[in-house]
């Protein structure tokens, strides 16, 4: 029997940072839970639950929810409907592909008088005719039923053909009480037959009799659904043992470092990045998922390689230059999802001063550009730079205006 434990609810509130006493939208669909317990303690804030494909026979202990807006319990074992008095609020309930034969027992609901839609379609109430005018007459605030708009017209009719209806509806009821006890017994006993059959078989019988079973015809009940929820659970945990005998045989072979102890690149996420070999630091732009959580991202570096785990794969980048990890940073965009690592080279300041003399070196002038020092000693007269030449005579220099030289 699965339960609704507080670990499992904590688990579907990522996206409200795994607080769940303000928790106003709650998934629990697809889990095989049996029965709803726990959630009016510890989730009052909710508008919108979501039960839907579950194992569920009864509605129960939702009376505190009196912020509850919208209740999704398709594809379950409910019955009869009740117990949902209490949710002041509820403008959407949605019950389809249930077995609800009791059809009177909407008239629970005509204390919810925020309820808009109502949603019953592929329960066995739904065959009797009349159903649909009576649950117009019954609940007046609905504005629509099973997807369909209920007209102004179609409530003055089924108004009037009600007196006459609900005799009708109970004498439905009652043959469907009787059909629904004589099937419970003849599933009940063809399920004890297949359980007794089923009891501590042989491997290669046991497989043969789990597809007789998903092979032959079943009658549509609570008793039937139970019956194929157990054996599915059945058929996984037989393959997750098979997965723990054989581990080595379906887990890849990953290698991250050679037999000399060089560390890898491998990209199994297939994430894009941008990678940027600054002078002092190396970027790693990781284009991370935008949606994905950040808890399931693991981020390490060391001095030669860097390492992001996304949900299992790997993302792994070798470093042509040692870094200092002390000093690294990792951020994650709130708009884009992308991780950002920041990783500062070790003795950057050697690396710069190198390229920069590597640099000057390539300038350095040839002796035919410049002439030697020792052809430089001396003084120079400016008196004789422009001799020979004809310079206009405002252009020529006035000897007592030039200054001794020192």
């Amino acid at each position: 029997m699965v339960r609704i434990t507080e670990q499992l609810i904590r688990k579907r509130s990522e996206h409200n940072e795994l607080i769940i006493g303000t928790l106003e939208e709650l998934s629990l669909h697809q889990e095989d839970i049996e029965r709803i317990e726990h959630i009016g303690n510890w989730c009052r804030e909710l508008k919108i639950l979501l039960l839907q494909s579950n194992l569920i026979p009864r509605l129960e202990n939702l009376n505190r929810l009196k912020k509850l807006e919208y209740l999704n319990l398709a594809i379950n074992n409910i019955e009869r409907i009740e117990n949902l008095e209490a949710l002041e609020a509820l403008h959407k309930l949605d019950l389809t592909l249930n077995f609800i034969g009791e059809l009177t027992s909407i008239e629970n609901l005509r204390d919810n008088y925020n309820l808009r839609e109502l949603f019953l379609t592929g329960n066995p109430c739904t065959d009797y005719p009349g159903y649909r005018e009576y649950v117009i007459t019954i609940l007046p605030q609905l504005h629509h039923l099973d997807g369909q708009e209920i007209t102004r017209s179609e409530r003055l009719r089924a108004s009037r053909e009600f007196p006459t209806l609900r005799e009708r509806i109970v004498q439905l009821e009652a043959l469907h009480k009787i059909e629904r006890d004589e099937q419970r017994v003849r599933v009940g006993q063809s399920i004890a037959e297949q359980e007794e059959s089923v009891r501590e078989p042989a491997d290669d019988d046991e497989e043969r009799k789990t597809t007789e079973f998903w092979q032959q015809k079943s009658e549509h009940c609570p008793e039937t659904r139970n019956q194929m929820a157990k054996f599915s659970r059945r058929g996984k945990d037989r393959a997750a043992a098979n997965v723990a005998e054989k581990p080595n045989e379906l887990k890849r072979n990953r290698k991250l470092f050679a037999e000399c102890g060089r560390p890898y690149s491998l990209n199994e996420a297939r994430l894009k990045f941008e990678f940027r070999d600054e002078p002092d630091r190396y970027e790693l732009d990781l284009h991370v998922y935008k949606y994905l959580d950040t808890s399931l991202v693991e981020v390490d570096v060391q001095p030669n390689y860097v390492r992001v785990t996304v949900k299992g794969k790997v993302f792994q980048l070798a470093l042509k230059q040692n870094v200092q990890t002390d000093r690294s940073s990792c951020q994650r965009s709130q708009t884009t999802g992308h991780l950002l690592l920041v990783m500062p080279k070790v003795n950057p300041e050697r690396i710069v001063k190198a390229a920069s003399n590597k640099r000057n070196d390539s300038f350095k002038p040839t002796d035919a550009q410049h002439s030697k020092p020792s052809d430089l000693k001396g003084t120079v007269d400016i008196r004789n730079i422009c001799s020979g030449i004809n310079t206009p005579k405002s252009a020529q220099i006035n000897e007592d205006e030039v200054p001794d030289l020192i």
